[in-house]
């Protein structure tokens, strides 16, 4: 898919949209001229979202529904196309983290962060790609982490989903070579968003840490860059691709070097 896609006209719908990269997402897509469908389970957070983009000017379209089941996303996707009759991107987007030892990780923790992460980007994919199939154009947009690339201390679980959500990506690109579909990896470091405060609120407890931060506009900056020029992987924080090919040339180092990044936690 050479050259620079036009935007305005298009349309993006995104998963995980009611707050942090997903909402930041939705309003630099509708200011680029796309009109937005936006997932999620707030539907309050929805309805503000749609009502700050159409006072701007802006398409934009709430349908409330869980990213782990497989109809609400499938009944998603359905009415994206019947509000702007057509689809050009799906961002799949929705994720939760979870940070603590294999011990601190119970099944039902694990067997969750595999739903959201890795499930829901199953199902967004696998409801988007028949019609970009269909219609030989379309972009998937995969929002992972930098812990896809690099397993971090004290993220095992989470490392491991946004693993899968890697191998999962490549996998598709090359089932779709030649068709005019496009897959793009987006490997974000920690990103200023109310993600720490879900742990907060879904597990009871708070995590500390060092490394580099950026915004999830800063994010959805170089999403959208993306969906206008499409590429395999996006590395919002530049210098974090360093360390991806630093673990394949030489991990042993690495992991002596990441544990200075390590999270840890406190009460919530």
């Amino acid at each position: 898919m050479p050259g620079m896609i036009d935007c305005a006209g298009r349309v993006a719908a995104i998963t995980g949209a009611s707050a942090g990269i997903g909402a930041a997402c939705a309003r630099a897509f509708a200011s680029a001229g796309m009109g937005v469908a936006l997932l999620a389970r707030r539907r309050d957070r929805l309805e503000a979202l749609v009502a700050d983009i159409t006072e701007r000017g802006g398409r934009a379209l709430a349908v409330e529904g869980d990213v782990t089941v497989d109809a609400d996303v499938r009944a998603f996707v359905t009415r994206t196309l019947a509000a702007f009759g057509r689809l050009d991107v799906m961002v799949a987007n929705a994720g939760i983290g979870f940070h603590g030892t294999l011990d601190d990780t119970t099944p039902d923790v694990f067997l969750r962060l595999m739903d959201v992460n890795v499930n829901g980007t199953y199902y967004a994919a696998r409801a988007a790609l028949p019609h970009f199939e269909a219609q030989r154009q379309g972009h998937l947009v995969i929002v992972s982490s930098i812990a896809g690339k690099r397993g971090t201390p004290t993220a095992a679980a989470y490392s491991a989903t946004k693993f899968a959500q890697v191998g999962f990506a490549e996998a598709l690109r090359a089932d779709l070579v030649g068709s005019g579909v496009a897959v793009t990896t987006v490997l974000p470091v920690r990103t200023v968003t109310e993600f720490h405060d879900a742990i907060a609120r879904d597990f009871g407890f708070r995590v500390d840490g060092r490394g580099p931060t950026q915004s999830a506009e800063h994010v959805a900056r170089c999403v959208l860059a993306a969906v206008k020029r499409p590429r395999p992987e996006v590395y919002p924080y530049r210098a974090s691709k360093l360390l991806a090919l630093a673990t394949v040339a030489a991990p042993g180092l690495i992991d002596r070097f990441i544990r200075r990044f390590a999270r840890h936690r406190r009460p919530a």
